[in-house]
């Protein structure tokens, strides 16, 4: 059996039907199952049994034998919340009662951590295990992540293999429930249909133009390949980052959603808000050479590619993938 932890959500459901798709039917899908618009993504998903995350530690005690792998991707990843002590117990508690006992019937973990552990970028955007301590996240969803990242590196108790996945700007079908967690393709495209237009955050740097600001936006189904490759594979174990190693700016994401839609781009710009302004993010790239290093064949869409993908085969229609 597999467990997919967050499997009601937008990474942990898209996880649970690239599994299906490779023959893994024997599925243990975990979530609080509280919301009805996210249950919608297991549409069409093959699985045998879906447990609570609050009964999942002792599922897994009881199961353990039958436990293939499991994919922790399930967290509180609204990054404007303030409750720490909500991140505490949802990201790093219960993350590390899932690595105790991956690690205590030599389970192999892979879990999902966030390039929000990056910050501004003071350090880089290095998968490196020895800047991690020196990391400063901007918000307190950022630092459940890296704190928990800390924790599992400082572990004399570990899985047999396991991998923490730094996602950057991740984008594609089932993340309709994330409001305004949502990929910027996501929102582009409904701005797009109530408007007629998008608007972008204005460059308020002279070395940058306007609508240059530019991130490493992954499509999900590179971020699936990627995780189900480390399941297959055990490199080494640690941190990877999970994005394309290209930056592409956020005009460009417009621009090619507007011709995903068949329309011409309308596009114009307003001031970021002075509130963000100071740590509005220009430009983030994720450092690849590690897991490329590892062995990954390293095939990733396009923007262009991923953005016609989402737009006309899921998103126009908000299909479940």
């Amino acid at each position: 059996m597999i467990i997919v932890t967050g499997a009601a959500g937008f990474i942990g459901s898209c996880m649970a039907r690239k599994l299906n798709d490779e023959g893994h039917r024997n599925l243990i899908l975990s979530d609080d199952f509280s919301r009805e618009d996210k249950n919608r993504n297991f549409t069409g998903k093959s699985y045998i049994a879906a447990v609570h995350r609050d009964q999942l530690p002792d599922w897994l005690e009881r199961n353990h034998a039958d436990v293939e792998a499991v994919f922790h991707l399930g967290a509180r990843t609204d990054t404007t919340e303030q409750d720490v002590a909500l991140f505490d117990r949802l990201n790093l508690h219960y993350s590390q009662a899932i690595w105790n006992l991956c690690a205590r019937h030599g389970i192999p973990l892979i879990y999902a951590s966030s390039a929000a552990t990056y910050g501004l970028g003071e350090h880089g955007y290095r998968d490196d295990h020895d800047i991690v301590g020196q990391l400063q996240p901007l918000n307190p969803y950022g630092r459940s992540k890296n704190d928990f990242d800390i924790w599992a590196m400082q572990q004399q108790d570990a899985p047999p293999f396991w991998a923490g996945l730094k996602f950057f700007n991740v984008y594609g079908p089932n993340e309709y429930h994330k409001g305004r967690m949502a990929s910027v393709v996501f929102h582009t495209a409904r701005q797009i249909k109530a408007t007629g237009g998008m608007k972008l955050f204005r460059s308020h740097r002279p070395d940058f133009a306007d609508g240059m600001q530019s991130r490493d936006f992954i499509y999900i189904k590179d971020v699936l390949d990627i995780c189900y490759w480390l399941f297959q594979h055990h490199p080494a174990s640690g941190l990877y980052n999970v994005g394309t190693g290209q930056a592409r700016p956020f005009l460009h994401l417009a621009e090619n959603t507007f011709r995903a839609m068949g329309l011409e781009p309308n596009i114009s710009f307003i001031d970021t808000p002075e509130d963000i302004r100071e740590t509005y993010q220009y430009f983030t790239e994720a450092d690849m050479s590690k897991l490329l290093t590892a062995g990954y064949p390293g095939r990733f869409h396009s923007l262009e590619e991923g953005i016609e993908d989402y737009v006309t085969q899921y998103l126009l229609e908000e299909r479940i993938w």
